[in-house]
């Protein structure tokens, strides 16, 4: 079980961001996947699975199936993510075009209507794509920003009142090779080395000039001084298996150099396992918890201690996230930057999302034959974030 900072207090940390931010809700953030589909089947069915019954993931949702772009699904969604007290969701994005740029304008619709605002998550850049980045950026500025009159795209603000478009950005500084469990070296295929991000950013912040007050560029990844070297403002860390303990280390180098920095919220990670893995390969589930001992999911006490070990983990990433982000020592207080991200609302595949999962008992004997990992209560974890954020 995660330790929790020694000075941290709910009192003190709320007066304080109450008093820096007036709409503290638009400071925490639910990473969104709009990219499921059942007719024909999209996501559901990766891996090998067979829907609507055998699903890509480790628990049953609580709707199902669901298509993301049925506006009935985006309600539902809506009014969970209002009601916990998240006022932004950070939408999964690929390029003009795709599956979940489509999705776009009926989820901002929708979400609108719940006073929620969307920014986005731009998913990965291989070198054949790193030199588009300044064109999707003005693309998701001109067509979900200007053309809509800003009715719905996130501006963040910071503490003295100055405000932008903020973006996350999926696998920047990755490295070029790893070496694989057998000790040969193979390539990333998403590398692009830092000078050629610098460039593509700079055109970016170029052809934005003067439009926002700043535009804030977060990376996914671990790496601070590439990070700074690439010419993005921060990191904004995904990973939901990284004890949070170790997160001061990155703090303090982020704040050396005058980078802001976001950890994630969540409960862990429940990834379902590939049922066809090649022989010989590297390929090697992850944890559910680090430092935690293989659960036997068909043990109602081994499923009831995960779900407890997840909420436990769910409270300690949320400390510790306030905590570093709140700390007077740490740059993000002199920078006025403050933002949460939840990790996930819905990513179903890695089993880290917030989004109620049927409650255990409904499951059918066909779900139940599938050994799914669906806890006794299935909103256990959206009502445990609501509950936290009301502290605030």
């Amino acid at each position: 079980m995660a330790s929790t900072p020694a000075e941290f207090s709910w009192t003190d940390v709320g007066v304080f961001l109450r008093r820096r931010h007036a709409d503290l809700r638009r400071h925490f953030v639910f990473e969104y996947y709009p990219w499921y589909a059942n007719d024909p089947f999209r996501h559901w069915q990766q891996w090998g699975r067979e829907p609507p019954t055998d699903l890509a993931a480790n628990t049953v949702p609580l709707l199902g199936a669901y298509d993301s772009r049925s506006t009935a699904v985006i309600e539902q969604h809506a009014r969970w993510i209002a009601e916990s007290g998240v006022g932004v969701v950070n939408l999964s994005w690929w390029r003009p075009g795709s599956f979940s740029d489509q999705a776009v304008h009926t989820v901002m619709d929708v979400m609108r209507d719940h006073d929620i605002r969307v920014t986005f998550h731009l998913e990965p850049y291989g070198s054949e794509r790193v030199d588009l980045l300044s064109a999707d950026i003005c693309y998701l500025l001109s067509e979900y920003g200007d053309k809509r009159r800003w009715d719905c795209f996130f501006l963040h603000e910071r503490a003295d009142g100055s405000r932008g478009p903020i973006f996350k950005i999926f696998a920047t500084t990755l490295p070029e090779r790893i070496k694989d469990c057998h000790g040969a070296f193979i390539d990333i295929p998403f590398y692009v080395p830092d000078t050629r991000w610098r460039r593509s950013i700079d055109q970016a912040r170029e052809d934005l000039l003067g439009q926002f007050d700043h535009v804030t560029l977060l990376s996914d990844t671990w790496d601070v001084r590439r990070t700074k070297h690439a010419g993005l403002d921060g990191i904004a860390i995904y990973d939901p298996v990284v004890e949070p303990e170790s997160w001061l280390d990155h703090a303090l180098t982020a704040s050396r150099l005058r980078s802001v920095f976001s950890f994630s919220v969540n409960p862990g990670l429940d990834e379902i396992k590939r049922r066809k893995v090649v022989p010989d390969s590297c390929y090697t589930p992850r944890p559910f918890l680090p430092r935690m001992p293989d659960i036997d999911w068909s043990r109602e006490n081994h499923v009831a201690n995960a779900h407890e070990l997840a909420a436990d983990r769910i409270r300690t990433t949320l400390e510790w996230s306030l905590y570093l982000q709140t700390h007077p020592w740490l740059g993000n207080v002199d920078a006025g930057f403050f933002l949460v991200y939840l990790t996930s609302f819905n990513e179903w595949h890695e089993g880290h999302q917030f989004e109620p999962m049927k409650d255990r008992a409904l499951l059918s004997p066909d779900e139940r034959a599938l050994g799914y990992h669906n806890p006794e209560d299935g909103s256990y974890r959206l009502r445990l974030i609501t509950e936290l954020l009301r502290r605030l």
